[in-house]
């Protein structure tokens, strides 16, 4: 939930608008039990391979867009935060691995963008942790576009995730 993805380089009103459900998303757990990503990118961004597939600098470390919006911020206190270079966070994934060899766990994802990070990291840890129960929340992700998050949602299911609060299917 980075500037840039709200309000920001990339923001879009969907974005915009599952702010509050966030919110309330992390309010519902202990924060000890959540867990953020950040996408982190160097002053080089445009010379990266993401940089030219996707021309617009954004969370450039260090930077506004970079931030995870203050009043969500404020909720993380004591929350696990992984910065990461690209959509999927390999740490997370080992970060979980790690933690299921020593108890149960189940996942909710959140987020922004649906169709680039949330189903990335969603795919990363239903491959690194394949019984654990993972899950998405719809209503507390946004994509790219509106076709874009519903496409991602899609996948989400076939890969056996399971999508929350969907508003044209049914929930799993």
């Amino acid at each position: 939930m980075q500037n840039d993805f709200i309000d920001m380089a990339l923001g879009t009103k969907e974005a915009e608008a599952i702010v509050e459900n966030v919110k309330e998303k992390i309010r519902s757990y202990p924060t000890e039990d959540v867990i953020a990503t950040m996408d982190t990118h160097g002053e080089n961004y445009m010379e990266t391979q993401e940089g030219q597939n996707l021309p617009v600098k954004h969370c450039i470390k260090g930077t506004e867009g970079w931030q995870i919006r203050p009043d969500i911020m404020a909720l993380l206190n004591g929350a696990k935060i992984f910065e990461k270079p690209t959509f999927g966070s390999i740490a997370l994934a080992e970060y979980i691995k790690d933690l299921s060899e020593r108890e149960e766990i189940e996942l909710e994802l959140t987020g922004l963008c649906t169709d680039i990070c949330v189903v990335s990291n969603a795919l990363l840890l239903k491959a690194s942790v394949p019984e654990a129960r993972i899950s998405v929340d719809a209503a507390c992700c946004a994509g790219v576009t509106p076709d874009k998050h519903l496409a991602a949602l899609e996948t989400m299911r076939s890969c056996q995730i399971h999508v929350l609060n969907d508003s044209v299917g049914t929930s799993v």
